[in-house]
């Protein structure tokens, strides 16, 4: 199972790990026993309505609603649900898998198609020994119609990793406690928290440039600046760790407030005395 890494558009580095051979063949035969389901009840169907009437219109009929069966099934379905549950079938639901981009964005219905009809050979025609065969040797564990479509896929289910608080650098203490800390951007507070996360996995030189250009833009909301020298990711720590100190007292003083306006709404009015 690889371990792959997607810089999104912040910058930030985000860990995907590819599913393996092995979960996506549980996937694929989850899906194959709920398409042999719904090809069961077509086949009663058909073979009931079709010869029926004995006619030879009745019998082209029925071959042409076998092609048109098989054609729905093979490549319109998955073509259809992989587009609408952005890759996620339902055996793929159930194994905890998603069929990506790799860019690691949602695919989209050119992707989907291209997988499909790739997978009429490889899946279909060879009884899925060249897609399996595919995903044991490539990387990623991709199949032909992946490396046609510029997709594979990832794992989305798995244990919860806890988050570490940023911590506050024992030098910057004092200077953070002063200063005057403005409200940063959702968006900028968020990059910076996902860089402080993933900087150690970074390239030295992606993370020397990310670091210094989001230490700039946190440097305009906060007044005076840090002491000469400091390091751009003391600097960003040392924000996030003040700012959510800050935020955590001032929640503890709105919820102290609250608490006493609740109990001045239980009281009794006009100077009656409150029940013991």
């Amino acid at each position: 199972m690889a371990t792959d890494e997607i810089v999104i558009g912040e910058g930030v580095l985000l860990d995907s790990r590819a599913a393996s051979a092995a979960s996506r063949l549980l996937a694929a035969l989850l899906d194959l026993l709920v398409l042999g389901a719904v090809l069961t009840g077509l086949g009663i169907l058909l073979a009931v309505v079709g010869p029926a009437a004995g006619t030879p219109t009745s019998e082209e009929a029925f071959r042409i609603g076998w092609v048109v069966t098989l054609a729905t099934i093979t490549v319109i379905y998955p073509t259809v649900l992989d587009t609408l549950t952005r890759g996620r079938s339902l055996g793929k639901l159930a194994v905890g898998i998603r069929v990506v981009r790799d860019d690691g964005g949602p695919i989209v219905l050119r992707q989907a198609l291209v997988r499909a009809l790739v997978g009429v050979v490889e899946l279909w025609l060879t009884a899925g020994s060249v897609a399996l065969i595919c995903s044991m040797v490539h990387p990623r564990g991709k199949r032909v119609g992946d490396i046609l479509a510029g997709t594979y896929a990832v794992r989305v289910r798995g244990g919860a990793q806890q988050r570490r608080p940023v911590e506050m650098p024992p030098w910057l203490a004092g200077w953070a406690q002063s200063a005057d800390v403005a409200r940063l951007p959702d968006g900028l507070a968020l990059s910076v928290r996902q860089f402080l996360t993933r900087a150690p996995r970074l390239h030295p030189a992606s993370r020397v440039e990310l670091g210094s250009r989001l230490s700039a833009e946190v440097a305009q909301h906060v007044h005076p600046a840090p002491p000469p020298g400091t390091h751009p990711e003391a600097f960003l720590a040392a924000v996030l760790a003040e700012r959510r100190t800050r935020e955590l007292a001032a929640q503890l003083r709105q919820d102290a407030r609250d608490a006493a306006d609740a109990r001045q709404l239980h009281r009794l009015p006009h100077g009656v005395p409150d029940p013991d």
